[in-house]
C-alpha cells in the first residue's frame, strides 16, 4: 500500500489526537516552531507509540515563514526517497497551495488539509453521491393506440378508400401516404403502418409483394 506522509504544521493547527493514523502506512512528522513548548498529552503518548514512523522537527530560531519553509525542505526530501508516496501538508496556510499544485504538476501526489479529519482519505462523501445512480428509464414502447381512436381511424380510412373507388393506392407506397394525407400531417408514419397492418388482419386489404388488393366492407 502507498505510504502517506502527513506533516503538521503545528505552529499552525494545533492537533490533539492522530487516532486516525495509527495504520501502518502512514507516517507522522510534527513541525513545532520555537514558542510550542507545550503539547497535548494524547499527541505525545501517540507519538510514541507510532515509533520509528513519527518523529518531531523543532526550530531552534523564530523568522518569517520559517517553519513553512522546513515543511517543504522535509516533503521535498521524502519525495526523493519514495516517488510513489502520498504527502499530506496539515495546516491552515494557504500559502502551501502554490507548492502542491508544482508537486501535481511533478506526479507527486499531495494535498493541503486543515485538518487531519479534512484529509482526502477521510473526507465524507455526501450520502446524495453514496446513493446508487438512477436506473436508466425503460426503453419507450409504443403502446397501442386508444380503442375507440384508432377503429375510428380505421373507419375514416376505409371510407376514403371507398369514395376513391378505382381510383384506389395500387401500391404499398402510394397506399401509406393517400393514408397520412387523409390523416392529417400530426398522424405519425408508424400509426399508418399499424392502420395498413389492422386492415389487412380484418381481410380489407391483401398485400401481393408491392401491389395491394382491395376487399373493403361494404356500407351497412
Amino acid at each position: 500500500m502507498r505510504t502517506n506522509y502527513v506533516l503538521i504544521d503545528f505552529e499552525n493547527v494545533h492537533v490533539k489526537s492522530l487516532d486516525l493514523l495509527t495504520a501502518e502506512h502512514f507516517k507522522v512528522m510534527v513541525f513545532l516552531g520555537p514558542k510550542n513548548t507545550k503539547l497535548p498529552v494524547d499527541l505525545v503518548l501517540a507519538m510514541q507509540n507510532f515509533g520509528a514512523r513519527a518523529e518531531y522537527v523543532q526550530l531552534e530560531t523564530a523568522g518569517t515563514n520559517a517553519l513553512d519553509f522546513h515543511v517543504a525542505f522535509h516533503l521535498g526530501r521524502l519525495a526523493a526517497a519514495d516517488p510513489t508516496g502520498f504527502f499530506h501538508i496539515i495546516s491552515k496556510d494557504t500559502g502551501f497551495d502554490p507548492l502542491v499544485q508544482h508537486l501535481k504538476t511533478r506526479n507527486v501526489f499531495s494535498a493541503r488539509s486543515a485538518s487531519i479529519e479534512g484529509m482526502p482519505c477521510f473526507r465524507t462523501t455526501p450520502a446524495a453521491s453514496l446513493a446508487p445512480p438512477p436506473s436508466p428509464p425503460e426503453p419507450a414502447t409504443p403502446s397501442p393506440p386508444n380503442t375507440t381512436p384508432f377503429d375510428e381511424l380505421c373507419a375514416k380510412v376505409i371510407a376514403h378508400l371507398r369514395n376513391m373507388k378505382h381510383a384506389k393506392p395500387a401500391k404499398q407506397a402510394t397506399l401509406h401516404s393517400t393514408i397520412r394525407t387523409k390523416l392529417g400531417k400530426d398522424v405519425p408514419a408508424s400509426t399508418a403502418d399499424m392502420i395498413c397492418s389492422e386492415l389487412v388482419k380484418r381481410g380489407h386489404l391483401k398485400l401481393n409483394g408491392a401491389k395491394v388488393l382491395y376487399s373493403l366492407p361494404a356500407i351497412e
